[in-house]
């Protein structure tokens, strides 16, 4: 699985979307942005609209994620341990969630998890779970979401983000790269068999 980033300026930061008008404070943060912060619409399109997950969205995020799992080759959908998970980001002070809902319905999820870089000397975001339903795919969802979540990145102190993606997953890698996310050079290793003997 590669490892992609995208450094976060404090100003001027690429967020890739046809330019309308917006009701950040930073002005520097609306190029190219939908109308509204962290919470806009699409035009010409049924209404998106981008909000932080709450508790009762969790069995529609649940059923989202068994989709991404699906074609994620290192993990398997397991709808118990997926809303455990989603109740503790919801629970953490260092988690978001953030949902696309168009007519009631939530099309969309990607979540965020703060970490300490010391490379960074800072906070980070680890980005995960980035999907939109199938029938909804190509319709600019998925980069309001992670520009939403750009944005409260960036008003809250975060230098950089990363996330691991699918390496056989080309639209996703091509998506990533149209929105300035740039391939590193690490790979990513994990340990499942945790033991608390040496």
């Amino acid at each position: 699985m590669p490892i992609v980033d995208v450094e976060i300026p404090e100003v001027g930061y690429p967020l890739y979307f046809g330019s309308q008008s917006c009701s950040t404070n930073d002005r520097s943060l609306c190029r190219h942005m939908p109308t509204g912060n962290a919470e806009h619409k699409m035009s010409n399109k049924p209404s998106c609209h981008i909000r932080i997950a709450t508790e009762s969205d969790i069995p529609d995020l649940v059923a989202l994620l068994q989709d991404l799992f699906a074609i994620e080759a290192d993990f398997n959908g397991d709808p118990v341990k997926q809303e455990r998970g989603l109740r503790l980001l919801l629970e953490s002070p260092g988690g978001k969630i953030w949902v696309a809902e168009e007519r009631g319905h939530i099309v969309g999820l990607c979540t965020l998890q703060i970490l300490i870089s010391t490379a960074e000397g800072g906070p980070v975001g680890l980005v995960e779970d980035v999907v939109v339903v199938s029938d909804r795919r190509g319709f600019g969802i998925g980069r309001q979401l992670l520009a939403a979540l750009e944005i409260w990145a960036v008003q809250h102190g975060l230098s950089r983000l990363q996330l691991l993606a699918d390496r056989e997953n080309r639209s996703a890698l091509d998506f990533y790269q149209r929105l300035d996310w740039r391939e590193t050079k690490l790979i990513a290793l994990r340990k499942t068999r945790l033991t608390d003997s040496p």
